[in-house]
């Protein structure tokens, strides 16, 4: 089921969640809307659900325009942030619910929840229908609620922050079972997250917002690779801002001097992610379509996988992420050309 909405606005008083957002989610596919907290996208989807009543545009599933629907005859089904469970119900009655509003016969209710909860793999677990939710751990409660969205075949899937609540490696795991799901199931998803890692993973499509509009939509691969603007390229990855003067062939930096080709001119913003670059603690020369930055590492972190370094340059601090540690001290930042991004201030 394709879905579309045209110049979509909402006003909440003087602030403008929505401001005439027109976009095309494709049909079987899942979409990810990411951005800061406040850009717009958490109403976007809560529009599509039909719970929030827009002030002007249109959403349409299919040939269908739905703008004016309840939420109950849109055919969507929502997963929340907080798992939205009744306490009170076993995990089958939470995941039978919306097939009993539906009046099916026991018989077909019972088969649907059993080949859901197989489905979000929890349906083995000795005795699980018949246990309540505070019973469940919380990635076991995430799946439940899964389920019941998924048994009732909605046309579009809605999915608010699903896994927010979650500690980071039960997250990751369910990041890649969600995409496994939407898969074997073929429904279009659209899904709604502040994390721009778990938007990047998961997705087919990655549409960033910022105060009620679009800034820049595409794969995960065109929209961190090709970034369109200075808040797209600092959003998405660890990314280091420079504000210099950008002039035929060079963006000055304080008293250094990068090469740049483009078209910019004047004021503008210098933007690198931390892991494009490396750090040399010698006065080296620069390596054929790479450029350097003089400047004074301050700080080291420990992340794990890489050492975060944190340097001084022209009074402003960068990151630079390495596998090896590097001492405090004058250092050399090492920066391929062609990962750059100027933008005009």
């Amino acid at each position: 089921m394709e879905v579309r909405v045209e110049g979509l606005v909402k006003r909440y008083g003087r602030v403008t969640a929505l401001d005439g957002v027109s976009l095309g989610f494709a049909s079987g596919g899942l979409t990810a809307i990411l951005g800061p907290s406040g850009c717009g996208k958490t109403t976007l989807l809560r529009s599509l659900a039909g719970f929030v009543a827009v002030d002007g545009g249109r959403i349409l599933f299919g040939p269908e325009e739905v703008t004016a629907l309840p939420p109950q005859a849109r055919g969507t089904a929502m997963v929340f942030q907080h798992y939205a469970l009744w306490p009170h119900m076993t995990v089958f009655d939470n995941v039978a619910y919306g097939l009993r509003l539906r009046k099916l016969p026991d018989a077909d209710v019972r088969r649907r929840v059993e080949r859901v909860l197989d489905l979000v793999e929890i349906g083995r677990i000795t005795g699980v229908m018949q246990r309540r939710p505070a019973e469940l751990s919380g990635g076991q409660q995430q799946r439940v609620a899964l389920a019941r969205a998924l048994v009732v075949e909605p046309r579009v899937l809605l999915l608010d922050e699903p896994l927010s609540n979650l500690d980071a490696k039960v997250r990751q795991r369910l990041r890649a079972e969600v995409r496994r799901l939407q898969k074997a199931v073929g429904i279009t998803a659209i899904y709604v997250t502040h994390d721009q890692e778990e938007a990047l993973a998961i997705a087919d499509t990655v549409v960033l917002m910022n105060a009620g509009r679009v800034v820049q939509s595409g794969s995960p691969q065109e929209i961190y690779s090709r970034p369109e603007s200075a808040f797209t390229a600092e959003f998405l990855g660890v990314s280091n801002q420079l504000a210099g003067i950008a002039e035929a062939g060079g963006v000055r930096i304080g008293a250094q001097r990068l090469p740049y080709a483009g078209a910019v001119r004047g004021r503008a913003t210098l933007i690198f992610r931390a892991t494009d670059a490396s750090l040399a603690t010698d006065e080296e020369e620069a390596a054929p379509g790479h450029t350097l930055l003089r400047g004074v590492l301050e700080e080291r972190l420990f992340l794990g996988s890489v050492y975060r370094h944190y340097v001084r340059v022209e009074g402003e601090t960068i990151m630079v992420d390495g596998t090896e540690p590097v001492e405090g001290g004058p250092v050399t930042v090492r920066v391929p050309v062609a990962k750059l991004q100027v933008y005009a201030a």
